[in-house]
């Protein structure tokens, strides 16, 4: 018997890549799960919703509390990405970004929260990046929100540890997922961008979607109780190691 048996999830961004991987884990392990993304998810029970439509994100959790019957854990997941320096992009670009990756988790946390302090295995994971942590070239869009992710996770969990529910944050690394192929694609050169990615990662390999469901899992697990205000690298080192050079 799993400790997440019969817990009810909601997921964001759950029709690819890491948000699929969370959803199909949470289910492996005897979750009953509810996918909110732009379009009707494949394969699971799912909702719609515009992130950055405040009427839109209520109907969608509203809906899915109603199919779930109550909220254990939400999983904040949707997001999109952004190239280029400071210098890049003009104001109705940052103002995009930051409507999804920020204030999009603020939008689907605010219509979540009446019903997760009504649970008594509370949780919400935020993912976030190690773009928090680590100045990574032509990002500062993205960074700059995976910064207030988890700035707003910290902030979060201390907000709510009196109401029982639980906030952290998994902070990836460069995961192979769709997204991640969609800009090797853009590039002039997708196997060498791609193999500077790997080169990149100590482990010499990108990270795997379903191994940051897992981490995912593992925060909202009711049996990690005593963790919350934390952020979890799930980066093969890449944050915290320094390597030397390999040989060729």
């Amino acid at each position: 018997m799993s400790g997440m048996d019969g817990l009810r999830v909601l997921v964001t961004g759950g029709a690819s890549g890491i948000g699929a991987a969370t959803a199909a884990r949470f289910e492996e392990e005897g979750a009953r799960v509810v996918v909110l993304d732009r379009e009707r998810a494949e394969g699971f029970t799912s909702v719609v919703a515009d992130l950055s439509d405040d009427a839109s994100v209520r109907a969608a959790v509203a809906e899915a509390v109603e199919t779930l019957g109550g909220l254990d854990v939400l999983v904040n997941n949707a997001g999109i990405g952004a190239t280029g320096s400071v210098a890049d992009n003009d104001d109705e670009e940052w103002h995009r970004v930051f409507d999804v990756n920020v204030l999009g988790i603020v939008r689907t946390t605010r219509a979540a929260l009446p019903v997760l302090r009504a649970s008594e295995h509370a949780a919400v994971v935020n993912t976030c990046s190690i773009a928090a942590w680590t100045g990574l070239p032509q990002r500062a869009v993205y960074s700059a929100t995976k910064g207030a992710v988890q700035a707003l996770t910290l902030a979060m969990a201390a907000d709510h540890l009196a109401d029982g529910i639980r906030v952290n944050c998994v902070n990836p690394g460069t995961a192979d997922t769709p997204w991640v192929q969609r800009l090797l694609d853009a590039s002039a050169d997708p196997a060498a961008e791609r193999a500077a990615l790997q080169a990149r990662q100590p482990t010499g390999r990108l990270v795997s979607a379903q191994e940051v469901a897992h981490a995912i899992v593992h925060l909202a697990d009711p049996r990690s109780s005593a963790t919350t205000g934390v952020a979890l690298a799930v980066d093969g080192g890449l944050h915290t190691l320094r390597l030397p050079a390999r040989s060729v």
